[in-house]
């Protein structure tokens, strides 16, 4: 590569940063990129950090030692992340959302890359301090937004089937109430999806009485993990009591009401 001026390699350098968020890059790897000296890289990855401070974008973190290098940690703007749930609550506040039986269309939202993309980094902000191995949901509404989860924090991710599927090999399955429709449903896990204590990350689209999370503990139960965190897209805020505590909701379902087609939503955060 021919030498470039520093603002051609701070622009590459964070587009690589950016592009592998809470991936420990050594600078040995751009000093070797851009044929450049580590004091040269130091100086560039400094002047990163303090734009990104500044635009409220998130920081750069420093691991030294042999094995240490420069990860970014992506965050949304205060002010991005408000303008967001606010845009969103407003797009779900839609009467015509309303499916008989008192339930909400959310397939065109949840599956909309440019919504999951930035609710995967709210996630992954909030809970970038646990120690985790990987991130977890159940098919199918859930996989878009815990897919950009784990995309964000560097990490795994592992889909629970309704069902067991006989190429995935010895599952283990058990049956939980949904919060949603009352009804008993099961969920399957093959047993070489997850190791033996597991710390795992949560995520899913739409939480009411928290059935599904709390089969979710139940399976994690079962494989000798540990759920660290949970994250929901939207909540109900009926009932109030779930059957899981501590946590995180986006949006906030405030009022759905079938025979006055009235919805409205709310932040949560």
């Amino acid at each position: 590569m021919d030498k470039l001026k520093r603002v051609e390699r701070l622009t590459l350098i964070t587009k690589e940063l950016v592009e592998q968020p809470n991936r420990l890059i050594s600078l040995s790897y751009f000093c070797g990129r851009f044929g450049a000296a580590k004091s040269t890289i130091s100086e560039d990855l400094a002047i990163i950090k303090e734009s990104l401070q500044k635009g409220d974008q998130g920081t750069l973190h420093t691991i030294a030692g042999a094995a240490g290098g420069i990860k970014y940690a992506p965050k949304l703007a205060d002010t991005e992340t408000k303008e967001l749930l606010d845009h969103w609550c407003a797009r779900l506040s839609d009467p015509k959302r309303i499916i008989p039986g008192g339930f909400l269309y959310l397939a065109d939202v949840v599956f909309d890359p440019r919504v999951t993309s930035k609710a995967g980094g709210i996630f992954a902000n909030y809970f970038s301090q646990l120690e985790l191995d990987c991130v977890i949901t159940i098919e199918t509404k859930g996989i878009p937004l815990a897919a950009m989860t784990a995309s964000v924090l560097n990490l795994p991710l592992i889909i629970i089937r309704d069902n067991s599927k006989v190429t995935e090999g010895s599952s283990v399955g058990i049956n939980y109430i949904s919060g949603s429709t009352k009804q008993i449903r099961t969920m399957s896990l093959s047993r070489r999806a997850l190791k033996p204590g597991a710390k795992v990350l949560f995520i899913d689209d739409f939480m009411k009485a928290g059935g599904t999370a709390k089969g979710i503990h139940d399976m994690m139960a079962e494989f000798g993990g540990h759920v660290m965190g949970t994250g929901v897209f939207i909540s109900t805020l009926e009932p109030k009591q779930k059957l899981v505590a501590n946590y995180l909701s986006i949006l906030q379902l405030a009022v759905l009401d079938e025979d006055q087609e009235l919805v409205q939503l709310k932040p949560a955060l």
